[in-house]
């Protein structure tokens, strides 16, 4: 049995899913880097600080986890902008100065306010388009499946049109966009 699915349309719709793939660009560097900087706030809190009272546990431990989880969370944030800016292809150094200037994670919210949509290629003629987009405007290649009647989007198992009610099997969709029982 062959797949209706060539594998560039796999990995383009598994790269634009979302999800755990979000996290996966993370950086290592940032992972350790978060890492030493909790351990260093848990040190900071529970050895360097004084703590002659014993009543005093509880806030301490509570200022350590606080502040431990706030700056890894932090550092975890400006590696996710780090890779996340390379790949919607805007200025990497003027988005990291700006997350990492201005106080309070006020750039990271800058940032993800203004950031651009992740672009991906076509693989007809390789131009780079929004992946909201349903047909290449350069090469008019399909890139998902759409109704052939009221030409809005659809998912590729639906069997009718969630709009217009127009039966998908009559429109002869390419292979690669075909749902399985159509074959």
């Amino acid at each position: 049995m062959t797949l209706p699915f060539d594998t560039k349309t796999i990995r383009a719709q598994s790269s634009t899913a979302g999800g755990d793939d979000e996290l996966s660009i993370i950086p290592t560097w940032s992972v350790i880097l978060a890492v030493i900087v909790f351990a260093a706030a848990q040190y900071l809190f529970h050895e360097v600080l004084p703590h002659g009272r014993h009543e005093m546990l509880p806030m301490r431990l509570l200022m350590g986890y606080s502040w431990g989880t706030a700056f890894a969370s932090y550092i975890l944030l400006v590696g996710y902008v780090s890779r996340d800016v390379k790949r919607r292809n805007m200025s990497a150094k003027l988005w990291m100065l700006i997350v990492i200037v201005m106080p309070g994670g006020i750039g990271a919210v800058v940032y993800f306010l203004l950031r651009q949509p992740i672009l991906s290629r076509c693989p007809h003629c390789t131009t780079e388009i929004a992946s909201s987009y349903h047909f290449c405007p350069q090469c008019q290649f399909q890139m998902a499946p759409v109704c052939g009647q009221c030409f809005r989007g659809v998912q590729i198992t639906d069997v009718y049109c969630t709009q217009c009610g127009h039966d998908l099997a009559a429109d002869g969709a390419p292979a690669r966009l075909r749902v399985y029982g159509d074959q």
